[in-house]
């Protein structure tokens, strides 16, 4: 099959399984084209049929604003001239707005190609909030051959925020469970971080204010406060990064944070931690934790959207929303059964094996296609 693949460039579960995904279909023999502004963070290929194609929208002194997604929408209508049969867009804005131009443009000429729109939290969320946005959204959805959503929690509030005649099917993040294993873990890469009778938690994320990631430095603080050992990896980085700094800072914690920044390859830094950490108002699926189970590190987690379906009890423990205390308590639990746990993990993790998630979507291509 020849395929489009349109994602964000950046940091966040939405570029990084649409990169994944273009990347696992080109090694099953699928022509993949992925389109972005940038090259996706995890974007490494010399695969004969992987292609990428950055988009860069025209600058004229009369644009307030680049206009990327009529520019997208031009780029999407010239591969599918040139022999694209489908275009799968992770995240609704602005991809499906584009490739619904797209598709619009193509039926003019008398041409026609499939659209799939997966969705992976704030892009439907969020935007339901805007008035302005709301309805092109909805379009866009409603026009899309088949609509994905990566746990069923998003899906279903999805279809009741857009009023969509059916359920999105959900389609779950995956993981490479060979490039995130604990086979990975180095004890002298641990040492760096922290003395073999400390225990590591890690949390990793893009700093957006939704990640809450203070929170995490908070629940840091309470671990330590009971005299455990302890040391806090912070991968990542966005907005919120400064102000984790200066909280460290307060809260005498400096000393015992590292503030690693964005990271290609995260493996190596997973499988050297004890307890993942996520603290986030909401949270769809959770690919940074999923990739955690898979490097044997148990996850503890807010019991919001998605993650109760992929943090089962036996690879970690979810607490009430902002119940910092819980948390700690849940890191204490863990600790003192981490072997336990550790196996737990990577059981629940090998459920979302790339080689089981990425014929559910070729089985959805051929579908789609089928019906367009």
């Amino acid at each position: 099959m020849r395929l489009a693949i349109v994602c964000y460039p950046a940091v966040g579960g939405s570029g990084v399984v649409a990169t994944e995904l273009a990347k696992a279909l080109a090694c099953r023999k699928h022509t993949v084209h992925l389109v972005s502004s940038e090259p996706p963070l995890r974007f490494t290929s010399c695969l004969p049929n992987l292609y990428f194609h950055q988009v860069v929208p025209p600058d004229y002194p009369v644009f307030r604003y680049r206009p990327y997604e009529s520019a997208l929408a031009g780029r999407l209508v010239r591969l599918a001239e040139e022999g694209v049969e489908l275009i799968h867009v992770h995240y609704a804005i602005p991809h499906a707005v584009s490739a619904y131009l797209a598709q619009q443009t193509l039926r003019q000429q008398g041409k026609s190609v499939t659209v799939i729109t997966t969705l992976h939290g704030t892009d439907t969320t969020l935007v339901s909030q805007d008035p302005d946005l709301y309805p092109i959204v909805e379009l866009a959805l409603r026009s899309s051959e088949e609509v994905t959503a990566v746990s069923h929690a998003l899906a279903t509030e999805t279809q009741e925020r857009f009023h969509l005649p059916e359920l999105p099917r959900v389609i779950p993040n995956f993981v490479d469970i060979h490039t995130f294993s604990p086979a990975k873990r180095s004890a002298e890469l641990r040492t760096a971080y922290a003395q073999p009778d400390e225990l590591l938690l890690l949390h990793a994320s893009n700093f957006r204010p939704v990640k809450q990631t203070i929170h995490i430095l908070y629940i840091f603080h309470e671990v330590l406060s009971i005299g455990l050992p302890a040391k806090l990896l912070l991968i990542g980085d966005g907005p919120e990064r400064t102000s984790c700094e200066k909280t460290a800072h307060e809260l005498g914690l400096w000393s015992q944070v590292h503030f690693i920044g964005s990271l290609q390859e995260m493996a190596p830094l997973l499988a050297i931690g004890d307890i993942f950490l996520l603290s986030s108002a909401y949270e769809s699926f959770g690919l940074a934790a999923l990739e955690s189970l898979a490097s044997g590190v148990p996850v503890v987690a807010p019991k919001v959207g998605g993650l109760p379906e992929v943090i089962h009890p036996e690879a970690g423990i979810l607490y009430p929303p902002g119940d910092l205390r819980a948390a700690r308590d849940a890191v204490l639990h863990i600790a003192s059964n981490l072997a336990l746990y550790r196996q737990g993990a990577r059981k629940v993790a090998l459920r979302y094996d790339t080689a089981r998630i990425v014929p559910l979507y070729e089985s959805l291509y051929e579908r789609a296609r089928s019906i367009a």
